[in-house]
This record gives C-alpha cells, structure tokens and sequence, in this order.
C-alpha cells in the first residue's frame, strides 16, 4: 500500500470550513446548533457524501459517515472528532480530527484498499462546554455516560433546553436512541492537535496518548456581607473576595502538592458582585476544574479543597458552598490500538514519543463502549482556543497518513 494524502486540498477544506464561523478571521467561533453550526454541517455533509460515505445523524447531531466494509456485521473501526468551537478559538482544534479522518478514508480509496471491517468518520456533537455547560454531549449520551434526562435539564443561557435546541435545528427522534449498542465499536481513533507545547519543544513528529485524563468540575459561591468601602472597619469585613482570592491560592497549592505533574486545577471564572469601586464584595461565584489521569489522586485534591472551603469559611465569617458539576472517570488508551499506531509511525519512518493527553476530548467518553486511542500532532507554542492557533500543513499530513495506515490494519 503506497498511501498518499492530499496536502492542497486538506488545507483548501480547513481554510473553507475555518469561514464558516461567527467571529472575523482569523477567529472561529461555532456555537453548537447555531445557524453558523448547522451550516457547517451541511458543508461537512457534501464532503462526506461526495467520498461516498453513507451518513446518518442521532438524535442529537451526531453524524456517522460510513464506508462499507465486506464483512456488515463485523464491528466498525471509527475515527473522527468534534467541529464546534469556542468563542474567538482556532481553526485546527478537533477539525484536524475529523477533516484529517475523511482525507485518510479518500486516500485509502485512492489507493484501492477494501476493507473488511466498516470505517465510520464520527462528527461529534457539542464537544465543548459553551452552549450548555458541559463538554462532550454527543459522546456522553453514546456511552450512556449521561442519561437523556440529564441532557434534557441542560439549558443555556437564554433558559432553551437541549430539547428545544435540537429540534429547532430539525433533528428529531428520541435521546434514549443515541446509545450505541454494546461491541459497535471495534476500536476508535481520535486524530487531535496536541494543544500542549511538549511534541513541538522536542521536536517530535507525532505523539500516541496512552492515558486520558478527566476532569471534576464545580462552581463555588461564597456569601460574605457588603457594605460601604469606607464605611466597614476592616476588623468587621466579610469580604467573600479576599476569601475568594485565598481559596483559589489553596486550589493552586492543592494541585502543585498533589505528588504528580498530571495533577492540574484552575479557576477560569471570577464573578464579583455588586462590582463596584467603592463597594465591599458580597458575593462571588468561582468555576472550579481539576484534572488528572489517576482518580484517586485527583479525588484527593478535590477533597483538599473541599477542607480548605471550610477552613476559609470559618476564619473569615463567609459561607461557601460547592456544587459538583461532574466528576469524569480518567482513560487508558487500549495496547492493542496503540500498538497499531505505533506500528504505522515505524512504517513510515517517523519518530513518536507515548503521551498523556491532559485536555480531555470525546475519546474519553467513547472508551466506555469501545477501545481507543489517540494520535497527536504538534501546535504551535502549544496554543489552542485562540485565534493563533496553528498546526503546518507538514504536520496534518503526517497525521493523516498514520491514521490512514493505522484505519487500514484495524478495518483488514
């Protein structure tokens, strides 16, 4: 098999979908179920339709494109990615995975491979959290890792639910159909920008992630007692944005003590009332996210945390409460697809160090009904959700051309 990707015409398709987007270029903003989503959709589906692909969408978006195997009751190998994007994000982020993943189906066509088993590109639903909260919705409900009727209490920030969005975007059917049934899956290949500096730093082509960490995510409201600036004495403050300020340091110790490089936690959001210059902060709303690829330790730092909350909460006279928003179970890549991948680098003489992906992605999700793993490629100065996002060309292909190989030994 002499395999070949499509350099003009992948980048000609990353640049054509990057313009489909709500925000100025080089920005990308696609909200889940936006005009601007469901329009790149339908331009993905021309795509797909074109490759030959038979495609049918679930209940919530989820778009399958599948090239018929020989054998239609034998598992189906999979590979695909999300296309929905932060506001003012990139170009690459999951478009490599699903654009790169139709390129390696039309180059293993072009080169007259048959397979055996189904490949099926996977268009993931609402991969990130913008619209409704929570990341990963379309993965999540195909694992059975959230019900229908926790999809159906998600609302965004107009008070619209899942269901009401969905159906406006003309989807229909049932969210208890979305569930894949048990074996579907042979195995699951996520192509992905690496969205971390390290593949870049030591220049190495190409990394396979062997681990997937997962996040536990909360909001945290402390309730203090307002009051004129210069008025309140400071022995009398109950100022929740000191004690704000003092748990998120101890979220930032809780993490650099855990014990692992692996651990990670942030407070992304801040949001201070009433606001205002001359006004002592009585109520702040912290965004809480820790992550890590082993649960116990991460569970550890969560508990930490929760020690700190009190401790704080004493000292200071505020009340704080924490709601847990999800609490995500980490993954191991499977041996046996990593080994494929491994296989197809050696193959084509290219250099691949083992990783650990520390953002988490639909792969997650997936590796509760299937085996997976995923294919990393460099970005630039390891930036992502940002308009200087970027991955070269050289790079994509590459990507593409591993992934092809490795769909190729699955699927044989």
């Amino acid at each position: 098999m002499t395999l070949a990707i499509d350099s003009e015409r992948l980048q000609s398709e990353i640049e054509a979908l990057a313009s489909i987007s709500d925000a100025e270029p080089p920005a990308v903003t696609r909200i889940v179920f936006t005009p601007t989503d469901l329009q790149a959709r339908a331009w993905l589906k021309e795509r797909f339709e074109a490759a030959g692909l038979a495609v049918r969408q679930d209940a919530i978006g989820n778009t399958f494109a599948r090239w018929n195997g020989s054998d239609p009751k034998a598992p189906v190998v999979g590979t695909g990615s999300h296309i929905d994007a932060i506001p003012n994000a990139g170009k690459y982020d999951g478009v490599v995975g699903v654009l790169g993943g139709l390129e390696a189906i039309r180059a293993l066509q072009r080169d007259g491979f048959r397979p055996k088993n189904s490949i099926e590109l996977l268009l993931l639903t609402s991969e990130e959290p913008t619209r409704f909260g929570i990341g990963c919705i379309g993965s999540r409900l195909l694992s059975g890792s959230l019900s229908p009727d926790s999809a159906r209490k998600l609302k965004d920030a107009d008070g619209k639910s899942v269901d009401e969005v969905r159906l406006q975007a003309g989807l229909r059917g049932e969210l208890e159909e979305v569930k894949l049934p048990p074996g579907y899956y042979k195995a699951f290949v996520e192509l992905h920008i690496e969205q971390g500096p390290i593949l870049e730093r030591e220049k190495i082509p190409l990394g396979i992630v062997t681990k997937i960490a997962a996040p536990a995510s909360a909001r945290i409201s402390i309730e203090g007692a307002g009051g004129h600036a210069g008025g309140v004495l400071m022995p009398d403050r109950r100022d929740a944005l000191c004690a704000a300020s003092e748990l998120i340091l101890a979220v930032e110790n809780a993490a650099r003590t855990s014990g692992s490089i692996d651990t990670v936690a942030t407070v992304g959001i801040c949001d201070v009332f009433p606001g205002a210059v001359n006004s002592i902060p009585s109520r702040v709303r912290l965004s809480l996210d820790v992550r890590d690829t082993d649960l116990a330790r991460r569970d550890a730092v969560m508990d930490g945390i929760e020690r700190a909350s009190q401790e704080i909460s004493d000292k200071r006279h505020v009340s704080v409460q924490t709601e847990m928003l999800n609490a995500d179970v980490p993954a191991d890549c499977d041996p046996g697809i990593v080994q494929a991948l491994s296989r197809s680098c050696e193959k084509h003489r290219l250099s691949f160090r083992p990783m650990i992906s520390r953002a988490y992605h639909d792969s997650l999700f997936i590796s509760r009904v299937a085996p997976v793993a995923m294919l990393f490629i460099p970005c630039r100065n390891g930036y992502s959700h940002r308009p200087d996002e970027y991955a070269s060309p050289e790079d994509i292909v590459r990507g593409a051309l591993v992934l092809a190989e490795t769909l190729a030994s699955l699927s044989a």
